[in-house]
């Protein structure tokens, strides 16, 4: 049987290093359905060099109808998921709480929260029956311990995708599926757009490795929770951070 990845946020930094990993050891028939919104062409090289194997879907997470309609075009496919990945997240923004954007929060709760729980409804029921998964989610450092100022949003959204995973993970433990996180601390990519400098390079030389993260330190611990090794692995939350989070 080949795997199949659905991979949302496909398209981000750490998305794509991540499908090249992959790919760079799967099977032909093992197949890859990457989401992405509105920037489809950063998969284009990843298409062509692996042509038919990645399958890109433009969708926007925060429309349920738009998620349902990924849903139904798996389902149609005949394809059977075998593991689940998830990654996208709104741009981190340092506000003060009195700031606080609530229809911001709504629609980063929809993309990160919200469509992974419809996403994991529609396809572990499968999975539980082929007794075989793997589910990833990213988090961050920041719920590990005391979190940064003027980022209650962000920590929050991905809190609850912690408490997501616990209990996904207790649920379906029988079943051979595993669910588990990869926590980076702050990772020097696009995701850092709207974050000011002197707060990246203050990360940076507070971190006991004197650097930011990068998607190459936090793509082989997700490849390796991904894989038939990580089978007695589950509900962990596994913490990329050059020692500035430890636990």
């Amino acid at each position: 049987m080949p795997n199949v990845y659905v991979i949302t946020g496909a398209t981000s930094d750490v998305g794509i290093a991540l499908l090249g990993r992959l790919l760079a050891t799967a099977n032909r028939e093992d197949v890859f359905i990457a989401q992405g919104c509105g920037d489809l062409h950063k998969l284009a090289p990843l298409c062509q060099a692996h042509p038919g194997q990645v399958r890109p879907f433009d969708v926007d997470l925060s429309d349920r109808a738009k998620v349902d309609v990924l849903i139904d075009l798996v389902g149609q496919s005949g394809l059977v998921p075998t593991h689940i990945i998830h990654l996208p997240a709104l741009p981190v923004v340092n506000v003060k709480f009195k700031n606080f954007d609530e229809d911001r929060f709504a629609k980063d709760m929809e993309i990160q929260l919200y469509s992974i729980v419809r996403l994991c409804k529609a396809f572990l029921p499968a999975m539980a029956k082929a007794k075989f998964g793997r589910v990833l989610f990213i988090q961050t450092s920041y719920t590990i311990g005391c979190p940064p100022k003027n980022t209650a949003a962000y920590v929050m959204a991905k809190s609850a995708l912690g408490g997501l995973l616990k209990s996904l993970a207790v649920e379906y433990a029988r079943f051979g599926i595993t669910v588990n996180c990869v926590a980076p601390s702050m990772m020097e990519t696009h995701f850092l757009q709207d974050t000011p400098s002197l707060i990246v390079q203050a990360a940076a030389a507070e971190n006991p490795m004197g650097r930011n993260a990068t998607p190459a330190d936090v793509v082989p611990a997700m490849e390796f929770l991904l894989s038939a090794e990580a089978g007695f692995i589950t509900g962990v939350t596994l913490p990329v951070t050059g020692g500035s989070a430890i636990v």
